[in-house]
């Protein structure tokens, strides 16, 4: 069986490019392709497609209104179309909230070359998308009595005194940006440095980094080459950089190059994780969180093999199962948690391993 497609774009080059890279594969076809939202609609009743591509901006609906409302009434597998911009990345991160499995940025100018180009990463994200884990979007819910709409739930606990030679590492892939915030956001402001490697085209990342800062209690920002990697803060490597670990000293420095790509990826988390093995060793934290494929599980091993402690987010929490399972396959992970038990898990093995109490502080 195909996977079959639908493509909602306004632009009728796009419609056609897109068309035409999906239908050369053996595994899938378009079998429709809209202007706009409410022609899609139509379309989606009559058709019931695996998969959507949605462009961000169109006429008549939004896409970001079309995929909200999507996702509530009728959740299916999304992969958005959107552009090389500020307002892009922002209007993407947005969606990927909604419940979007991945996002292909388009480049501003030489669309047809530029698309082309990235025929196989197109296809890729159709297919992992065909095999996500779809939730349905839930109506926002009030805000706690007592508790202005917005407002960050209750502090979690200090970890209290501990080694400052302690990292926590992140590789995360489709699905992934939901799942680090969600991490990140239980995180107390005296955690560990936390370095991630999401897989995230140049232009995204700062505007994820500036989405987590305001969230988060720890600062969060994209990592910058050479700068001191600091408790309470973490580092995102940046879309299209390489994001390793180094010593100076008695200090962690962030190094930031470029370099080819690794697994097919860059950033890649073979490469960040293989410096927290060389370099952090046991005391290193791992956490392999959803995405396609297998980048960063040989490494994910050779970090457990240097001491380093490990933990993957399981199959039922995952969008894709991926990258955990070849970390578990490798037996590069010592815990496989549910995505909201992951955070207080790390809370409870930081402190049980400066010798605290694993009861409050």
């Amino acid at each position: 069986m195909k996977t079959r497609v639908i493509v909602v774009d306004d632009s009728a080059l796009v419609r056609g490019l897109l068309a035409e890279i999906i239908n050369r594969q053996p595994d899938m076809a378009c079998i429709g392709a809209a202007a706009d939202p409410l022609a899609a609609r139509e379309m989606i009743r009559s058709l019931d497609p695996d998969v959507i591509t949605l462009d961000v901006e169109m006429p008549r609906m939004d896409g970001i209104d079309f995929l909200s409302r999507l996702m509530r009434l009728r959740p299916m597998p999304v992969v958005m179309v959107s552009t090389l911009t500020e307002r892009g990345a922002e209007v993407t991160l947005k969606a990927l909230e909604l419940g979007a499995v991945d996002f292909v940025a388009k480049p501003k100018i030489g669309v047809a070359d530029g698309l082309r180009q990235l025929g196989q990463d197109i296809t890729d994200k159709i297919r992992a998308a065909a095999r996500a884990r779809v939730r349905r979007l839930a109506a926002p819910a009030p805000a706690p009595s007592g508790m202005p709409a917005g407002e960050r739930s209750p502090a979690p606990t200090a970890i209290g005194r501990m080694s400052t030679e302690k990292l926590i590492f992140v590789g995360a892939s489709t699905g992934g940006t939901e799942a680090t915030r969600e991490v990140l956001v239980q995180l107390p402001a005296d955690a560990p440095a936390v370095l991630i490697t999401q897989h995230m085209p140049p232009g995204f990342t700062r505007s994820y980094a500036a989405r987590l800062d305001g969230l988060c209690r720890i600062r969060v920002s994209e990592a910058v080459d050479g700068e001191r990697v600091l408790p309470g803060h973490a580092y995102i490597a940046p879309g299209g950089l390489h994001l390793t670990v180094e010593r100076s000293g008695a200090n962690y420095i962030a190094r930031v190059r470029d370099g080819e790509p690794v697994n097919r990826h860059k950033p890649s988390v073979e490469v960040l994780f293989e410096s927290a093995a060389r370099v952090v060793g046991p005391n290193a934290l791992g956490v392999m969180l959803t995405g396609m494929g297998a980048d960063g599980a040989k490494a994910m091993r050779a970090m457990r093999d240097a001491g380093s402690w490990n933990v993957a987010q399981d199959e039922a929490s995952c969008v894709v199962f991926g990258m955990p399972r070849e970390a578990i396959a490798q037996g590069a992970v010592h815990e496989v948690l549910p995505l909201a038990q992951i955070a207080a898990r790390l809370i409870e093995r930081l402190r049980s391993t400066a010798g605290l109490a694993t009861t409050r502080v």
